[in-house]
């Protein structure tokens, strides 16, 4: 009964209410009342259901080729409901005690676990640090031997007795029940008001929403959702980063430098380089993983790869091909963000713009140093390594944009050399092809995507990029068509993946993190993502170079060890096949011959300086009278000695032999002993050195030689000093003694000769052979010859009438001679007369010249006196004398120079050439050639390959 009356004074409460209420028509909404209000009369109303919180799970990182999961929510349809307003202050009253110590002690208690597990997260994200503990000094690795950390952990309070301090809940909802229970039993007008309550209706319009609507709204949750997870980990990452720029950098103060291990990227890059050296054209030898980056000309594959780099390394062009040969990238993380070539050793720093013009500068020159000339592009690859933090580590491989047509200016094969080194590069069954294309063009005019599906035709080990997807939302007027590209259907080929990414406005100018902004933005307000036709997975380069480094690392580890094996075998075949052939000669390849040769050549040099000085005197001095000994004889003495007297004679002498040494003696005795040297230098060269020759370096030699007697030139002044010596020498007539005397004959007698010899031998091949030889070997005179005998004989009967005839043939004289043959019937010309007789005389005036030496062996007393009082006059054996004189000395001062400046600088100009040599590959691959050589370069190389892929398998496996 107590319960029936009660029940009543709260009716009579909550009727009074609805009647004292001032302003309102009708009743209340239910929510405006107090919380007991509502569960005594309203028990079954949807808002006063008890529902818990659904607790929010931490975020998760998910790989880049897949999608967010969509979260179900759950949306609570907002009820309006109209009820009296009761003054029940006691019910009031309770459950505010009671609201207040739930909130505070499940404030309490749920931020204690929200505290714990937010830092069990923290702890998960943080790198592992195991490899830098060196960094940290020693004494915080002591620390637990001044401080007990194990007595604090126990004073602390566990989960179990924090858990304690929580509240009953069970216990709570009894006791609600129970107050709910009391309130509301056997209530009779709890039927009624919910009959009559207006707002059901208001309740079944606000469910009438339509499905669109709310997908709609799920989808822009879900959207603002992703897109702040995405801010959230980039937050991460960057604080990550700078965390891992810390740890790299060197710290001077207190901490013990170690030298650290290389990256495993930078080794994985050095495999690849030996790689390129051994098998350029990329065989089955090299089925390593590499990213290949392919796409038509100016499709964005520059851009693409900048992004991923995070820095514009690359040189820009409006519509000009730029990329002229392929450039191998090597992305790994470090502290700065620098570039470096792999054959120098400069650092580009790309956080500074004149560090970054410089790097594209230099990439551009080296581009045009490959290109032959006559050609538009080259195969020969640039390696560049980019480090920085927070980049993904791979290597990446730039290739020349593909072309449709070749346009002026451009190689006839520049369409075709394109193609090819495109598909050696594809070719590799584990190559990543990322294939660029350009979303603003019409699709149809791709031409890359064709290749592509001809080298991956199942699409196993292609991802799909879709550049430029800002002009392609705002020029295309389907958008469905964007959603069929990037999702496959509108191209033959297949793919791993599809992305879509934007480069930039199209300023070159721009930087890397306006671009990022600029892309961030753009997706976040396209409807491509808004109407779902892109999943955020799919675009910005971020996502693009994490899923390109994920499977770039899962093809490695699948394939380098398979490649390790097949190196092995190789390795054992080429070490048999040389012990097989070349069992007693060590394994030296290329560069250990060249260096084995440049030491032989040194040494070869150096002989040079141990020619005895009597060798180089006589040497110089019979090869510089075989350069003047005709000028003497022909212009000197032969002219002189046809004087009347001894004083016509020496006169003439003086005077040529004054305009002789002042214009060509001097040149001509620098000259002979260039030539001197070379020669001596070429016996020391390629004279066989027994046993230990070894003919594979004659080549080599052959070439070093030449060039370094092309660069070497003699000092321009010796010839000024020679033309003193050699004039002084030759103005001294004075014989001390018979011994000279007697040389000076002898010299003379040689000379002589000699000439004669040659005189003799010329006439014979005027005249024809003589009667023994024609009866000897069958030979006959020509008509020719004929001639020239008849004519002989004839100037021979004219000299034997006057024996001191003059060198020259009087007019009178021709004429007789040619009316003497013609009586004989032989016609002649006067030039054939002249010709017969200057050899004719010659002979004459040469045997002569011996008869005359013979009488001046015994002139040596009448020379002293001056030849007075005598009929016998030896001028000539004092010219000669002269002459042999001046050779001396000549020679004398020659072989100085030689041994003191000439061969030093010779010496020089060949480490010079052997140093060029050693820097030109071209020239120690043409100049050292054959089998060993090239079995030893392929065995030495396939050894490194395989030292450095067992070194990136170990570090392979202890990373993982």
């Amino acid at each position: 009964m107590w319960r029936v009356r009660r029940a009543a004074v709260a009716c009579e409460v909550c009727q009074s209410l609805v009647k004292h209420s001032p302003g309102t028509k009708g009743s209340l909404p239910l929510q405006k009342l107090h919380l007991v209000s509502r569960s005594i009369y309203h028990t079954h109303h949807p808002t006063l259901k008890l529902q818990r919180p659904q607790i929010r799970t931490s975020l998760q990182q998910f790989s880049s080729l897949t999608s967010f999961p969509l979260r179900k929510l759950k949306l609570s349809p907002v009820k309006y409901g109209y009820q009296p307003h009761r003054n029940f202050w006691p019910a009031r009253l309770a459950a505010r005690l009671l609201k207040l110590r739930y909130l505070i002690l499940g404030s309490a208690v749920g931020g204690g676990y929200t505290a714990k597990k937010t830092f069990d997260q923290w702890k998960d994200m943080i790198p592992d640090l195991s490899d830098y503990k060196w960094i940290v000094p020693d004494i915080v690795w002591e620390i637990d031997e001044y401080i007990d950390l194990e007595k604090i952990r126990k004073a602390l309070p566990n989960s179990e007795d924090l858990a304690k301090l929580a509240p009953d809940f069970d216990k709570i909802a009894e006791s609600l029940s129970l107050l709910k229970d009391f309130f509301t039993t056997g209530s009779p007008g709890e039927t009624a008001f919910r009959a009559t309550d207006p707002g059901s209706e208001s309740d079944k319009r606000y469910r009438k929403v339509s499905d669109k609507e709310k997908i709609d709204q799920l989808q822009e949750e879900l959207l603002h959702t992703q897109l702040k997870y995405q801010r959230i980990l980039e937050r991460l990452e960057k604080e990550n980063k700078e965390l891992r720029k810390l740890v790299l950098q060197k710290d001077d103060k207190g901490i013990h430098h170690r030298k650290l291990k290389k990256s495993l990227i930078d080794m994985y890059s050095e495999v690849l380089d030996v790689l390129s050296d051994y098998d350029a054209s990329y065989n089955t030898q090299d089925h390593l993983p590499r990213v290949v980056v392919v796409g038509d000309q100016s499709a964005g594959k520059t851009s693409v790869l900048e992004m991923i780099a995070q820095a514009r390394i690359f040189p820009r062009g409006s519509g000009e091909m730029m990329t002229r040969s392929p450039v191998k990238v090597t992305l790994s993380e470090g502290p700065h963000h620098v570039a470096l070539f792999k054959d120098s050793s400069r650092e580009f720093d790309l956080t500074k713009e004149e560090d970054l013009a410089a790097l594209r500068h230099e990439i551009e020159l080296r581009m045009r140093k490959n290109v032959k000339e006559g050609c538009t592009v080259s195969p020969e690859t640039i390696s560049l390594n980019v480090k920085g933090p927070g980049l993904q580590r791979m290597v990446l491989v730039d290739l020349p944009g593909v072309i449709n047509t070749v346009t002026s200016g451009m190689a006839p094969d520049t369409k075709e050399t394109i193609f090819s080194i495109s598909k050696a590069y594809m070719q590799n069954p584990n190559a990543i092809i990322l294939c660029i294309q350009d979303g603003s063009v019409d699709a149809e005019r791709s031409i890359v995507t064709d290749l592509v599906s001809q080298m991956d035709p199942h699409g196993r080990r292609t991802i799909f990029v879709l550049t430029k997807v800002d002009l392609a939302e705002k020029n295309v007027t389907s958008p469905s068509r964007i959603q069929q590209i990037i999702e496959g259907k509108l191209f033959p080929m297949k793919a791993l993946g599809y992305f879509a990414v934007v480069t930039g406005k199209g300023n070159s100018s721009e930087s890397i993190e306006a671009i990022r902004d600029y892309e961030e933005e753009f997706f976040q307000n396209s409807k491509l993502l808004k109407t779902s036709m892109l999943k955020a997975h799919q675009v910005t380069t971020r996502n693009l170079s994490l899923a390109v480094s994920d499977c770039f690392w899962k093809m490695v580890r699948e394939s380098v060890e398979q490649q390790a094996d097949s190196f092995k075998a190789t390795r054992f075949n080429l070490e048999t096949e040389w012990k097989n052939n070349y069992p007693r000669l060590r394994e030296l390849d290329r560069n250990e011959l060249f260096e084995k040769a440049k030491n032989e050549i040194l040494d070869e040099v150096i002989s040079l300086s141990q020619v005895t000085p009597k060798h180089w005197e006589e040497i110089l001095q019979q090869s510089l009278w075989e350069r003047v000994s005709t000028h003497v004889i022909e212009n000197i003495y032969l002219p002189a000695a046809q004087t009347m007297n001894s004083g016509t004679f020496n006169t003439t002498v003086d005077i040529k032999l004054k305009q002789w040494t002042d214009k060509q003696l001097p040149n001509k005795a620098v000259e002979v002993a260039w030539e001197t040297l070379q020669e001596e230098f070429s016996r020391f060269m390629t004279e066989p050195k027994g046993k230990e020759h070894d003919d594979i370096f004659d080549k080599l030699k052959e070439a070093v030689k030449e060039e370094s007697i092309k660069r070497h030139k003699w000092n321009d002044f010796a010839e000024d000093s020679l033309r003193v010596i050699q004039h002084n020498a030759l103005e001294d007539r004075s014989i001390s003694d018979k011994q000279q005397w007697d040389a000076a004959i002898y010299f003379m007698e040689e000379a002589l000769q000699a000439r004669l010899k040659d005189t003799e031998n010329a006439i014979e091949n005027m005249v024809g052979p003589d009667w023994k030889k024609r009866w000897l070997y069958w030979k006959n005179r020509t008509q020719e010859q004929c001639v020239h005998n008849e004519t002989k004989n004839e100037l021979e009967k004219m000299l034997k009438c006057n024996e001191e005839h003059p060198a020259y043939l009087a007019s009178d004289e021709i004429t007789t001679v040619r009316k003497n043959l013609e009586s004989r019937g032989v016609e002649v010309d006067p030039s054939l007369i002249k010709d017969t007789w200057h050899q004719v005389y010659r002979r004459h005036f040469l045997k002569t010249a011996l008869n005359h030496c013979n009488l001046c062996r015994r002139g040596f007393y009448y020379y002293q006196r001056h030849f007075v009082d005598s009929e016998l006059e030896c001028n000539d054996v004092v010219l000669f004398w002269r002459i042999q004189r001046m050779l001396a000395i000549t020679a004398n001062t020659l072989r100085q120079q030689l041994t003191n400046t000439e061969v030093r600088r010779l010496e020089k100009n060949v480490k010079e050439v052997l140093e060029d040599f050693a820097e030109d590959s071209e020239k120690k691959v043409k100049l050292l050639t054959g089998k060993r050589v090239q079995l030893a370069e392929d065995l030495k190389k396939v050894r490194e390959i395989q030292e450095k892929l067992d070194a990136f398998i170990e570090a392979l496996h202890q990373e993982k």
